[in-house]
């Protein structure tokens, strides 16, 4: 058996001692191999497999079943939660649970209703090593509702108008597909001018007489439950006018000048701009300050609609839609910010660890804003959980140290943000296991000399063994010199040989025990080729053999294939395979390849190959095609000044016709060595007449070019010198520049000898002033490229022109060119600077242009020089920092960004040209306008006693402006994360110390504090505190003094209770001395009393009092007996005196909830979970305005009604109108979860910021599962 090569090893330290492969406990976690016997054996806590969706649409005509699958050892038990609260499967017979999982059937076909099922689930596996628990599975079924029955009325337009038709379709569940058809079914044609927006209306940029008609019918699609609906046909009838006037675009959708948009990092990010105008508008798009990405960029419905997919943070930005036709254009600024759900960085992973050992559990991710981590054990905070001393947390790590087996628990890291959640179950599992050797014993590993051996002995152990080998009965141990030892326990023989050839033993060792394995080693010969094929060349229908003769290990089976061109042998009869040969018999041409043997055995193969070539039965030799010889006897005639005729000899064209001739010319005066191209002829030419150029001494040579390729060069022709002549053209890219404010710097590029016409070349150089009356001045140069002019007036332009010229004579007149004398610095500096402050941070500058006179030279813009008036500490620096700012051109004006808030500033403006920087314009000092300040720069709580704490804070580091006073909020926190009543306190400017009395003792605060300036308040800083306990006042809770009143069917419980505030009593009751289950009643609020009713007369009950929540105390028991059923027995109840206190007591409580309820509903609270999220708001965030939304109700979905949508506020804490109707988070996942004692999920939040924090706690109904998608678990 031969083994794969192992890709990681480790090679020992040198010596001859025994050596021993040891695997080091570090701070990584075992592997546990996959290997079923060995996973049978292990416990492991519970791991979620599968899961539905978080957002599950269902089908309401089909069964619901909610997955949940988990594995663990032992098997895991299931157990869900509805609605934040146990959802106890057994008491519905319409829910059943699948054997051997957690996947709920929910039958929903046969009876029952799937709006009855509603609500966020959540499942959880758990077994003696752990809880894991899923997402929060938000159900909900899918909805096609109706269109509401409306009139409508026809519409009738003058050709050439604007005109929307609105579909506005009902809302369902999951949004309806929208599109426009006529009554034939048939889809309305659509075009630059008629289209449909994302918004599903039609929109018309002019309307034409052919778009009257009677059927424009918008269709809604529910793809989920294959419906679709249909509103009232609209009729249109277009009235041709005489001449419609033609008018530049307009906007119909978005409004105004600008808009912004929100998207998710990874969604689709889509932008719309639909104009109208006559003729009709084309809509172009861009990007400001960047390019769209090329790759992701998409245009739909005639480029009305930009579509990015995979959009990410740097995608946000303006983005401008352009709509254009004949007569103007317009455009809109889209302002586009990405922000992101959390996505892993890294995702905590299961950790196996032997006890005394070490590890972490990692949970990192991203998003935008950054998500908040947040740890559960088994389904519970951390915090609450039970206390682990091995386990330290440290932000998003868990750091275990020294574990031990009760450290075995199911951990979930939850990373949200206002737009979701991710949630990852991750095990730490500490195992103690005897060393095992999974192994198969006594296997034998058959190999090939001089190959590599690895022999196997994977182990598992906790803590992780320490393997050694052994050969042979003797059992010597394994030296490094020859073998290498792999990580994963297996032994490698690097070079195996015949004497390795026997038994090999492996040992696994830790302190619990000892394991050995016995595994065999054979070497084989390797197999060899002892005659291989030869190449053959043979004649069509002749007979070819091929020998293969092959040599192999005795105890092996060899098997020989043969091969044609790597594929299988043709199936035909001339090809006969032998023991040691191939014949082939009558061979054909395409009998010709590349035959190979193939030599196989279990352990090895061998190849070798030869190639067979076919060839014709007659003696004639084939062709040879190749390239034309070179053309010879090269002759110049009829030799002319200017030409002269080429004759010569074509070569041998080698079985291939000779397609053209390439004539090549040497000029040995000028470039000797160098030859280039003169002419291409014809193939059947033998001649060429050849234009020739003055003072050349030529030499040709000719080349023939077949199918095949070009020849080689003939032997170069006879030299022929052309007579000399006058330049025929003049210097090109003719320049002229000053280097200094007094000279004139003219160039030129030369010509070459070839372009000379003759000996003396020379140039001459012409210049005049371009606006004087000054003759031409000019100089005769040679051998140079430049001349430069000096005492030239500076920047003045001048006229110029470089002619050639040699003994013979002057080239043509040349073209003339206009350069400049040099530049000096500008003389003169910008004046009536004006500033004008637009902000805080921003200033427009404004100057009077420079003289062009003054500039002397080329304007290249303005220069701003700025910078901040130092203080009186910073006066002794001899540093001043300025800042500048370049404008190019001429503008003249400009704005200063990132001004400091209440400064004063200083700038001066200089004009720049290619020389440098003119004189400074006067100082000119502006100052900017107080701003918001930063936070206070720290705050901490010193000094807590039982009923006060002090406050201590730094001033804000950049205070932007006279501070005016501290703003202080505070609140407590009870022990549910519950905020209470808000405090607000003004703390003067001056101060920087607060201590704050008559606290509750052993209270959680928490602070918000903000310094202000005239301008407004400016960032907070928030920190928590708590006071002292009071330890000689300090009780135990308990409940006492339990009585009962009974009647014949009811009776009055009442108890005394000790302890805390904010405890939920319960009253359990039964039969005494039976042994049914006790009922409970849940107690409204901390009421100490609660009326039992619907008892049986004459009967003895026992009753007991116990407190919700984590104290968990209960009273004793009680026992009382309700009267006889007799009417003479009777006792008239509204006589009793505790009854009369009792009714007046309830009256009282009904009267203030009718008017808490009657508040509550004028300010539109209708949301059931609006509690609760007002109890977590920060102090910061102003109430919501009616007119922004509040909470939809969840209604029931029987008359497919739509869930009426809320009010989103975005993650900056302010409520705009239009984020109000289309937020992005409507399906999203939020942040703020809080979770009951068994695990499961019990808050709901929506991931949006708050109104102000609520001034007490009250209940909550069941959450509604669409805020629930808004959840952790």
């Amino acid at each position: 058996m031969q083994l794969k090569i192992m890709p990681k090893k480790k090679r020992l330290s040198a010596g001859r001692v025994p050596l021993i492969l040891f695997l080091c406990q570090t701070i990584s976690a075992l592997e546990v191999p996959l290997d079923p016997k060995l996973l049978e054996d292990l416990v492991q806590p519970p791991t979620i497999t599968h899961q539905s969706p978080k957002d599950y649409i269902i089908d309401p005509r089909e069964n619901i079943v909610i997955q949940c699958e988990a594995k663990g050892k032992p098997p895991p038990s299931f157990s869900w939660t509805r609605n934040g609260t146990h959802f106890d499967i057994d008491k519905d017979p319409l829910v059943t649970m699948k054997p051997d999982s957690g996947t709920l059937i929910i039958n929903i076909m046969s009876e029952g209703k799937a709006e009855t099922y509603e609500g966020v689930y959540q499942c959880t596996a758990r077994n003696e090593r752990g809880a894991a628990i899923s997402n929060n599975i938000v159900i909900r079924p899918s909805r096609s509702p109706l269109w509401t029955k409306e009139k409508l009325e026809p519409i009738t337009l003058q050709n050439g108008q604007p005109l929307v038709l609105p579909c506005r379709p009902p809302i369902g569940l999951p949004p309806a597909i929208i599109f426009w058809m006529d009554n034939s079914f048939q889809r309305l044609p659509q075009s630059e001018r008629v289209s449909q927006g994302l918004n599903g209306d039609l929109y018309f940029s002019n309307v034409l007489p052919e778009d009257t008609r009677e059927d424009y019918i918008c269709y809604a699609r529910f793809n989920h439950t294959q419906t679709i609906q249909q509103k009232q046909p609209i009729s249109l009838k277009v009235i041709s006018a005489k001449s419609s006037r033609e008018r530049p675009p307009t906007f119909l959708t978005p409004e105004g000048n600008a808009s912004h948009k929100e998207e998710l990092r990874g969604n689709v990010l889509s932008l719309e701009c639909i104009a109208e105008g006559l003729p009709t508008p084309l809509i172009y798009w861009i990007k400001e300050d960047g390019t769209l990405p090329t790759n992701r960029t998409v245009y739909r419905n005639f480029q009305k609609t930009l579509q990015i997919i995979q959009v990410s943070e740097a995608d946000s930005g303006n983005y401008q839609c352009i709509a254009k036709n004949a007569l103007g254009a317009i455009h809109h600024t889209i302002s586009v910010t990405v922000k992101a759900a959390p996505y892993w960085i890294m995702a905590p992973q299961n950790l196996v660890l032997s006890p005394g050992e070490d590890g972490t559990l990692i949970c990192r991710a991203n998003g935008n804003p950054k998500p908040r981590i947040s740890w559960l054990t088994n389904g519970v905070p951390i915090e609450i959980a039970p206390d682990d001393p091995s386990r330290r947390i440290d932000g998003d790590t868990i750091i275990f140290s020294n574990v031990q087996e009760r450290s075995s628990a199911v951990y979930q890291c939850n990373a949200s943000n206002e737009y979701g959640y991710l949630l990852a179950n991750a095990f730490v599992n500490v195992l103690a296991e005897p060393p095992r050797i999974l192994t198969s014993a006594n296997t034998l590993y058959q190999v090939i000399a001089n190959r590599p051996a690895f022999l196997d002995c994977a182990f598992f152990g906790s803590p992780l063994p320490t393997i050694e080998w052994f050969k042979g009965a003797k059992g010597s141990a394994l030296h490094e010199d020859i073998y290498v030892f792999h990580e994963n326990g297996t032994l490698e023989i690097p070079v195996a040989q015949k004497d390795n050839t026997g038994t090999y033993t492996c040992v696994a060792r830790n302190k619990l025990g000892t394991a050995k394995n016995e595994v065999h080693v054979e070497v084989k010969d390797p197999t060899r080729i002892i005659e291989q094929p030869e190449y053959a060349v043979v004649q069509r229908g002749s007979t070819v053999s091929f020998e293969c003769r092959v040599k192999h290990d005795h105890t092996l089976i060899a098997t020989v294939t043969w091969l044609k061109d790597n594929g299988e042998l043709p199936n035909d009869e001339r090809f006969t395979v032998a023991k040691d040969h191939l014949v082939v018999t009558d061979v054909r041409d395409d009998d010709g390849g590349t035959y190979t043997c193939v030599a196989n055995t279990t352990l090895d193969d061998v190849s070798a190959s030869a190639v067979l070539s076919v060839v014709a039965p007659t003696p004639t030799p084939a062709p040879i095609y190749d390239v034309p010889n070179p053309p010879f006897d090269l002759e110049l005639t009829s030799q002319l000044d200017t030409s002269v005729q080429l004759s010569w000899t074509p070569g041998d064209d080698n079985n291939s016709p000779i397609t053209k001739f390439i004539i090549e010319y040497e000029d040995a005066m000028h470039e000797a060595g160098l030859w280039h191209h003169q002419a291409e002829v014809s193939g059947t030419q033998t001649t060429a007449q050849l234009k020739l150029s003055p003072y050349v001494n030529y030499s040709f040579r000719v080349m023939a070019e077949n199918s095949i390729g070009r020849s080689l060069p003939s032997e170069a022709s006879e030299q022929y010198q052309t007579k000399a002549a006058e330049p025929d053209k003049n210097p090109t890219a003719v320049e002229g520049l000053g280097s200094e404010p007094d000279n004139l710097v003219i160039t030129w590029k030369p010509l070459n000898g070839f372009e000379s016409n003759g000996p003396g070349l020379q140039y001459k150089v012409s210049w005049r002033q371009k606006d004087g009356d000054d003759e031409w001045t000019s100089v005769v140069v040679a051998n140079v490229s430049k001349y430069i002019v000096s005492g030239t007036p500076t920047f003045v332009p001048y006229l110029i022109k470089v002619q050639a010229l040699n003994v013979v004579g002057f080239a043509p007149e040349p073209a003339v060119v206009m350069g400049h004398s040099g530049e000096d610095l500008p003389m003169v500096a910008p004046g009536n600077v004006r500033v004008n402050v637009v902000n805080s941070t921003l200033a427009e500058v404004h100057w009077d242009p420079v003289p062009l006179k003054s500039i002397r030279g080329h304007l290249q813009g303005y220069r701003i020089y700025y910078w901040k008036a130092q203080s009186s500490s910073q006066r002794n620096r001899r540093h001043i920092e300025k800042k500048i700012l370049t404008f190019q051109g001429s503008k003249t004006h400009g704005m200063l960004p990132g001004l400091e808030p209440f400064s004063h500033y200083t700038l001066n403006v200089r004009v720049v040209n290619g020389k440098g920087e003119g004189p400074a314009s006067p100082d000119r000092a502006f100052s900017t306008p107080e701003g918001v300040p930063s936070a206070p720069s720290s705050l901490k709580i010193v000094n807590p006693t039982l009923d006060s704490l002090t406050l201590e804070w730094d001033p804000p580091s950049h205070p932007n402006g006279l501070l005016t006073e501290y703003t202080l909020k505070y609140q407590p926190i009870n022990s549910t994360h519950e905020l209470g009543p808000l405090i607000d306190l003004k703390i003067p400017a001056n101060k920087t110390r607060w201590t704050l009395k008559n606290l509750n003792f052993s209270t959680r605060y928490k602070f918000y504090f903000y310094a202000q300036t005239s301008v407004g308040p400016g960032s907070q800083i928030t920190e928590e505190a708590v006071t002292t306990v009071d330890e000689v006042q300090a009780v135990n809770p308990r409940i006492s003094n339990l009585t009962a009143a009974a009647a014949e069917t009811s009776a009055n419980i009442s108890w005394k209770y000790e302890g805390p505030e904010h405890v939920n009593f319960y009253v359990e009751y039964g039969v005494a001395g039976s042994k049914e289950e006790w009922r409970k009643e849940i107690v409204n609020g901390s009421w100490s009393f609660f009326g039992l009713k619907g008892l049986m007369p004459g009967t003895a009950y026992k009753v007991r009092v116990g407190a919700e929540g984590d104290s968990g105390f209960v009273s004793s028991e009680a026992v009382f007996e309700t009267g006889p059923a007799m009417a003479s027995r009777q006792v008239d109840i509204a006589t009793q005196g505790w009854f009369i206190g009792l009714m007046c007591a309830v009256a009282l409580l009904i009267l203030i909830l009718l008017i808490v309820c009657f508040i509550r509903r004028n300010k539109g609270g209708k949301y059931p979970v609006k509690e609760k999220e007002d109890a977590h708001a920060d102090p910061e965030i102003q109430p919501m305005k009616e007119d922004d939304g509040t909470f939809g109700e969840y209604s029931d979905a029987e008359d497919h009604k739509p869930l009426k949508k809320g009010s989103r506020t975005p993650s900056d804490r302010t409520v705009k109108k239009e984020d109000s109707d289309d937020s992005l988070v409507d399906y999203g996942e939020g942040v703020n979860g809080q979770f009951n004692e068994d695990g499961s999920f019990i808050g709901q939040y929506s991931g949006k910021k708050e109104k102000e924090p609520a001034e007490g706690n009250e209940s909550s109904e069941a959450p509604s599962p669409v805020n629930a998608m808004n959840s952790f678990v």
